[in-house]
């Protein structure tokens, strides 16, 4: 099985499968089951059964009360900005507000993690399937070459056990990665189910590719659209989306922007999950080579249902009434800040219901700088209609 025929399994199902199964009747149900024995092993997006089969989903009255994760934990400082203008920021987001969603599914996040920050109960078959199918894509000889994890020895246990007076932290010694390493590459999955992988010789392009860290946009557009072609078998996707994300700059006024790709489908609510939840991502190092890459996978079996969502009008309501959240050290200050506006899904490891939210990217005036630019901050109102949600956000003058 080679890095497509696998992206196929975890992603599953081609578009005319997925409008057969949508409005199949009983008669069309064999279909289904076969798909899914198929891919029981892989179910890393959505399941038929789970999603794109509205009667297995919870609907309706029945809808479970959702609960709002109003903290942050991605790291240090705030949410921000700077661009010369809104429109310097940019991505492939497929969302936009002529789709004219109504519902859109919020979805269990499967992984827990310890105090050692180890996923619970990984599915170390599925890391094991993940590292060798990402490997053999890349052309690793994986029938000859062992696979290692980052268990220490015998030894090193004791030194740690010492450092930590005689006793660690229960599963610190578990399994939190596998590895498969050849002269070319280093593949590794952990037990978020990321794929890494490491060009031990970094890869410089061609010399009309300007890989490099503050690239042009058309620039970058160009090294995606080759990485996509010299990459294909390792991107894995019938039909890779490049996106193209970033715009804004550092205090050095130098911007910069990345690359990744996710599957483009016909389903529009599909299309956004790929984008937000299932991508391959690439990255240069100080040189201009390809040093780098990333394979996300999710696992979105587990729908909590499809909740009826607002649209951006009733959302800036919110948001002028304070019911968002964000880092954002300073309170919004009025709508005829507001710059633009779009429709995402939290996909943080921390988050326990992975839930649209519209995003919001409000201008600050008052902070614009010598140089011409602007600062930008963002701020996240529940897009889910808010009878279903039991902590409606409430600005506090306190910053998440």
């Amino acid at each position: 099985m080679r890095g497509k025929d696998l992206y196929e399994k975890i992603t599953g199902i081609d578009d005319d499968i997925i409008s057969d199964t949508v409005n199949a009747g009983k008669s069309r149900k064999p279909i289904y089951l076969r798909w899914v024995a198929a891919a029981a092993c892989f179910a890393i997006i959505i399941s038929v059964v789970s999603f794109l089969n509205r009667n297995k989903v919870i609907t309706g009255p029945n809808l479970p009360m959702l609960s709002i994760n109003t903290g942050f934990s991605e790291g240090m400082g705030y949410e921000g900005y700077m661009a010369h203008d809104i429109t310097d920021l940019t991505n492939a987001n497929p969302w936009n507000e002529d789709m004219k969603l109504t519902h859109l599914p919020v979805i269990k996040n499967k992984l827990t993690f310890k105090e050692t920050q180890k996923a619970e109960n990984p599915d170390y078959d599925l890391m094991e399937r993940l590292l060798i199918e990402t490997a053999q894509s890349l052309g690793m000889d994986t029938a000859n070459i062992p696979i290692t994890n980052d268990v220490p020895d015998e030894e090193t246990k004791k030194v740690i056990i010492a450092k930590f007076g005689g006793e660690v932290p229960e599963g610190y010694f578990d399994i939190g990665r596998l590895f498969i390493e050849d002269e070319n590459y280093k593949v590794e999955v952990n037990t978020n189910y990321t794929v890494k992988v490491d060009f031990k010789m970094p890869v410089k392009l061609p010399s009309e590719y300007n890989f490099t860290h503050y690239a042009t946009y058309g620039e970058t557009y160009k090294v995606a659209e080759y990485l996509k072609a010299e990459y294909a078998e390792f991107i894995g996707m019938k039909n890779p989306v490049i996106n193209i994300s970033g715009g804004d700059f550092n205090i050095y006024a130098e911007q910069s922007y990345s690359i990744s790709f996710h599957e483009k489908s016909s389903d529009n609510i599909r299309s956004i999950l790929n984008y937000h939840f299932n991508t391959v991502d690439f990255y240069c190092n100080d040189d201009g080579a390809l040093f780098l890459a990333r394979k996300y996978y999710t696992d979105l079996s587990d729908v909590v249902g499809e909740y009826p969502i607002i649209d951006t009008k009733e959302a800036l309501t919110l948001l002028e009434n304070g019911n968002y959240i964000t880092t954002v050290p300073q309170e919004f200050e009025g709508t005829e800040h507001v710059k633009k506006v779009e429709l995402v899904y939290r996909t943080s490891t921390t988050e326990k219901l992975f839930m649209p939210y519209y995003r919001f990217y409000v201008e600050f005036p008052d902070m614009k700088h010598e140089n011409g630019l602007n600062d930008y901050g963002a701020y996240y109102v529940p897009a889910v209609e808010g009878r279903y949600i039991e902590n409606m956000p409430v600005w506090d003058g306190s910053f998440n």
